[in-house]
């Protein structure tokens, strides 16, 4: 890809496998994390009474939303795993970097905040409505995104959406997949062989974004 004068610069090109193992790092501190908080809602309850000797209704009350953070953080794990997808996905194509980067809104969903947006190449149109979830579970939008993101996929087909930096890491399918099945179709073989090997030729519906191999 040529860049012009007025065109920045890509950033250092990224290790790809550093850039998995930063999210598996990730994703297992985010549930460290619940999964300490949860432990402590409900233990210090369990023995202030036990010291005390009470069973005061106050003591008590913190050990439900700790079950509740238990359960919400078990049910994020078996839903919210995208860093193995993510894995395959950079295995299977390079990482390109797209110098612009739009994000159009954001959806909350119970598997994690769901983004729209374009990734778009200087000299060409048609960008297609991406969806895109955060493969560590992380709900918001990252910083680093104004000049530029790397991409590794077929947005047709969708792909793996990388911050410069390498510790946000995102999965994309199109918004619309009924609209951008004539560019699927009109794929040469390669792409297409590439695609399923990937495992991205599958309609992924917004609900389920966060669904491993949705």
């Amino acid at each position: 890809m040529a860049y012009d004068a007025q065109t920045p610069a890509p950033p250092e090109a990224l290790d790809v496998a550093q850039v998995v193992k930063a999210n598996y790092r990730a994703l297992a501190g985010l549930f460290a994390l619940r999964l300490l908080i949860s432990a402590l809602l409900v233990a210090i309850p369990v023995t202030l009474s036990r010291v005390t000797g009470t069973n005061s209704f106050v003591l008590i009350l913190p050990i439900v939303p700790g079950m509740f953070l238990f359960i919400y953080t078990v049910y994020r794990l078996l839903y919210g795993l995208r860093v193995s997808q993510c894995a395959r996905v950079l295995r299977t194509y390079p990482l390109e970097f797209h110098p612009r980067v739009v994000k159009k809104r954001e959806r909350w969903t119970r598997y994690g905040n769901v983004f729209e947006l374009r990734v778009t190449t200087r000299g060409q149109h048609g960008a297609p409505l991406m969806l895109a979830v955060n493969a560590a579970g992380r709900r918001r939008w990252p910083e680093g995104t104004e000049d530029g993101v790397w991409f590794a996929g077929d947005l047709p087909f969708g792909g793996v959406m990388v911050v410069p930096g390498g510790k946000e890491m995102f999965f994309l399918k199109p918004a619309d997949w009924d609209k951008t099945a004539r560019r699927r179709d009109e794929a040469d073989p390669e792409r297409r062989a590439r695609a399923e090997q990937a495992r991205l030729t599958h309609r992924t519906k917004r609900a389920v974004m966060m669904r491993p191999g949705a």
